[in-house]
């Protein structure tokens, strides 16, 4: 389970840190093997045609954020259907992803990776406002105060935070109280701060096919 997201890396050819920490260091698949998977791959030059680029920029974003095909299907035909009443698509699209409880858990680094928060989020360790939420795809707005379940902190990977987050900043939209444990939204996600993986553009065009 776990080489087989190393492979999606290596076939969409760029780093998604779908493995966190092994994705910092040298024995990340990208960095020993930074060619597609099989065994003719790292001779093989393949020629993609107008749909594969777009189906692989599309596939790039979609594991960046760890969803399901209909999950993000389902974000980028309602960007689609907003696309008169918004200004940039791209940008809602990636606000509204980063907006996602999971992404902010990871975010705030309380997670070492989208999965993991994921997971954690499923598992009941998370309150908004003081109330449990195990939404995963729960969309925080500003004013939105994250905290931990204090249950949680008998968990090893809560008690380790702390000392781990020290020197750590989160994005300028989200503020951390270490002392307290405790993330909240100032502002809308910034788009630059997010640097998605993927051209944007064509994954509305692929959806619009």
């Amino acid at each position: 389970m776990e080489k087989s997201k190393c492979k999606i890396c290596r076939r969409l050819g760029v780093k998604l840190f779908l493995r966190s920490e092994r994705c910092l260091s040298q024995k990340c698949a990208m960095v020993r093997k930074p060619y597609p998977p099989g065994p003719k791959a790292k001779k093989r030059k393949k020629i993609l045609s107008e749909y594969g680029k777009d189906l692989r920029e599309k596939q790039k974003l979609k594991n960046w954020y760890n969803l399901e095909e209909k999950q993000f299907r389902n974000y980028v035909k309602e960007i689609l259907k907003a696309r008169g009443r918004i200004a940039d698509a791209g940008v809602s699209l990636v606000q509204t992803l980063e907006s996602r409880l999971d992404n902010v858990i990871f975010r705030l680094g309380f997670a070492p990776s989208r999965r993991s928060a994921r997971q954690m989020v499923s598992h009941r360790h998370f309150k908004i406002n003081n109330k449990i939420t195990n939404i995963p795809g729960y969309l925080v707005k500003k004013g939105d105060i994250i905290s931990i379940h204090p249950s949680s902190f008998k968990k090893p990977n809560f008690q380790k935070l702390p000392s781990a987050l020290k020197k750590y900043n989160p994005p300028s939209w989200l503020s951390l109280d270490i002392e307290k444990m405790e993330g909240k939204v100032i502002d809308e996600p910034n788009i630059e701060e997010a640097v998605p993986p993927a051209e944007l553009s064509t994954i509305f065009e692929f959806y619009s096919k």
